[in-house]
Formats: C-alpha cells, structure tokens, sequence
C-alpha cells in the first residue's frame, strides 16, 4: 500500500493498523547449510535480481548487507515498454517490483544472498502479495541470470519446504530472465531519503533490524 503524502502522520498510521496482522513469518529451525554454496561466481562483480513485495524494503535490507556494492529498485519479468511505475502498478505486465543487487562473491555468495531474502527481507509464502500490497507486481520471485544461479535457487526453495522452516509452502517462483529496468528516480533510495514515512517505519525498518539482529556478521 502506498499511501498518498497528503494523509497526516495519524491517519495514516491509521491506514496501516491492519496489515499488523500481515507482519512476516519468522522462519525457525533452518537447516545449518542454508545459504552455503560451493560455487564462486568468476571476477570480482556479479549481479543477483529478486522479487519481494515493495522494492523500497527489499532495497533497504540489501543495502546493508556487507560484500554488496550496489542495490538498484526496478522492474522486471515483461516487457521494457510497459516498465513504469504507473503501468507495472495495474498488475498486467507481468513484472515484478525488484532488485538489482551488485556484489562481490568473494566476500558475500549467492546462497547468502538467498538467505537474507527468504528469512529476513520478505515473507516467501505469500502468494502474490506482501502485507499490504497486492497482486502479482508483489510476488516473490527469482529471476536467476545464469544456470548456476538457477540451481541454487532451486535447491534452496527445496531444502526450505523439507526442512518445516515456514508454516506454510514456501510460494515463490524462479523465473525466466527477462532483463531489469531502473524504476524511477523517487523510488531510489526511499527507505534512506524517508525515513519518517509511515510505510517505512511499518514495513522496511523492522527488517533491516533484522538482518542485523539475525546476521550480525553478515550485516554492515
């Protein structure tokens, strides 16, 4: 839910008392090798595209995540033509809202990444939704650039449905590389430019704690 800047702090607050019930699942009992991962991607860069709800949060915990370079809000999952933040909004695009995460593999893996994902910056078995914000534009979703990416992916989504990790199956998807495309300048950056605003506290803040609480070693 995005809500509009005239709303005052109290009705908005207001709006939001709801998607409370909505707050992430805390995954228990991961399994030790979640997030291991024997691959090390060649040179010193290499990028990883994931979906979760609003990318303003998803930006956010990454940002803080020690080995990442650069994180980057966009689209992805249709066609560059229709990969504006008004077009994707109407959930026919077929895009999700994203991140372009750029990092270095000899500091932070990609199996690392995946764990900081489905633990700490989304809920991953919502379907098409998270929290407040609904529809397929907030799936969660993996968007693998090459086929090892994609067999980590999906080794990681099996692992954490035998493991009883979640409550429920674990709803997200990998899915075909379709290229990424740079939201909006405003969407950049959100969660640091606006700290005070009331979808931030909410929603974005409590997950950055988390990743510092959960991975003290693996957060900046």
């Amino acid at each position: 839910m995005r809500l509009p800047p005239r709303l005052t702090t109290t009705a908005a607050l207001g709006a939001l008392a709801a998607s409370l019930l909505a707050l992430p699942l805390v995954a228990r009992g991961l399994p030790p090798s979640l997030g291991s991962s024997s691959a090390v991607a060649a040179g010193p860069r290499a990028t990883a595209v994931l979906a979760g709800g609003c990318f303003w949060g998803m930006e956010a915990v990454f940002e803080h995540v020690l080995g990442v370079t650069e994180v980057v809000s966009g689209y992805t999952g249709g066609s560059p033509a229709t990969a504006t933040y008004d077009r994707v909004g109407g959930g026919d695009t077929g895009h999700a809202e994203a991140i372009r995460i750029t990092y270095d593999p000899a500091v932070v893996s990609y199996g690392q990444l995946l764990k900081v994902f489905f633990t700490v910056a989304h809920n991953p078995t919502e379907l098409n939704r998270q929290g407040p914000d609904v529809g397929s534009q907030y799936r969660s979703a993996i968007f693998p650039t090459d086929p090892e990416q994609r067999r980590v992916a999906a080794a990681t989504i099996s692992q954490l449905n035998r493991s009883g990790a979640f409550p429920r199956p674990i709803a997200t998807t990998v899915e075909a590389w379709h290229g990424f495309t740079p939201a909006e300048t405003y969407h950049q950056d959100f969660v640091a430019r606006h700290p005070a605003d009331p979808y931030v506290v909410f929603h974005d803040q409590p997950k950055v704690a988390r990743l510092k609480a959960q991975f003290p070693g693996l957060s900046r």
